[in-house]
């Protein structure tokens, strides 16, 4: 990869965005969505506006953050509210949870463009997003039919972090935030009461100064996972203790820490494919995980 190129990609995108009216970008405030929402803001000024979809899966900083993002940027900032709790199909948590988030999500951005006029709503999907795994979102966006600039010009994961930085976006860095509803297995249903154990869990651990960790809901036993380069804290003894009484706090019953460490999408059905042969039980729920049968030396 080189600068060039990058740059040059930058330049198409923001070419072919000149080219639309006006156009709506899906927010959230991560470093996708904030190069698409920079680069259409370059190109088309005010007839660009940034809409963030408020819902129960949004951690509130998470919707703070969008909000500073989109100031910083110099982008109108729109807030549109929904509850994908409403959709039975969504709180089943199939495998296609995903699907049915994005659909209503989308769904929303599209009222909100039609009640501003404007002419197309933008994501921020990029060109290594087909590639990760079991992704049932991408189909709401293919339906819908959203642009998807950055994946239509071929930017990598790589490459959108480059053009964040040459922009001096704060979220250049970010590590990817998935939904609240991603911490919880494929087959328990999703829930307000389940959604914001997980928020408070995770704000607790987000103000201990962790940066790339979850904690998964499995039916009320928390499993806390951290990058490997955070595992030594997480190790230490004074973190065990505050971390199961403030989790206990929160509304957990039992708290656990994951030696694995962190791992995108532990919880999803392709789990087994996108980790570790190791991780094929991360999907288990509580009553299985204490059922396990683990070798003992004889």
């Amino acid at each position: 990869m080189s600068e060039r190129d990058v740059a040059a990609k930058a330049d198409e995108v923001r070419e072919a965005l000149a080219e639309r009216e006006s156009v709506l970008i899906a927010f959230s405030g991560g470093v996708d969505s904030s190069v698409v929402a920079a680069l259409a803001h370059e190109a088309l000024g005010d007839d660009a506006v940034a809409c963030t979809a408020k819902s129960e899966t949004l951690p509130d900083a998470e919707l703070d953050d969008a909000r500073r993002v989109a100031e910083e940027i110099g982008i109108e900032h729109l807030t549109v509210e929904f509850s994908e709790l409403d959709n039975p199909d969504f709180v089943a948590n199939d495998d296609d949870r995903c699907y049915h988030c994005r659909t209503m999500r989308l769904g929303r951005m599209y009222e909100a463009a039609r009640d501003r006029g404007i002419e197309a709503v933008c994501d921020g999907t990029n060109a290594s997003d087909p590639g990760e795994g079991h992704r049932p979102g991408l189909r709401a966006v293919e339906e819908l039919e959203v642009l998807s600039p950055l994946l239509a010009h071929d930017i990598t994961k790589e490459e959108v972090r480059a053009i964040a930085d040459d922009y001096g976006l704060s979220v250049a860095d970010k590590p990817s935030m998935a939904c609240l509803s991603s911490r919880i297995p494929t087959g328990l249903e999703v829930t307000e009461e389940r959604l914001s154990r997980v928020e408070r869990a995770e704000t607790i651990l987000r103000t201990w100064g962790f940066e790339q960790f979850r904690v998964r809901d499995h039916d009320g036993l928390a499993r806390i996972e951290v990058a490997p380069e955070e595992l030594d804290r997480a190790l230490d003894a004074d973190f065990v203790r505050a971390a199961r009484d403030h989790l206990k706090d929160a509304g957990f019953d039992h708290v656990t820490l994951d030696l694995h460490g962190y791992r995108t999408g532990s919880v999803s059905p392709a789990a087994e494919a996108d980790t570790d042969a190791d991780a094929g039980d991360d999907d288990l729920l509580v009553d299985d995980v204490f059922a396990q049968d683990y070798p003992m030396r004889e």
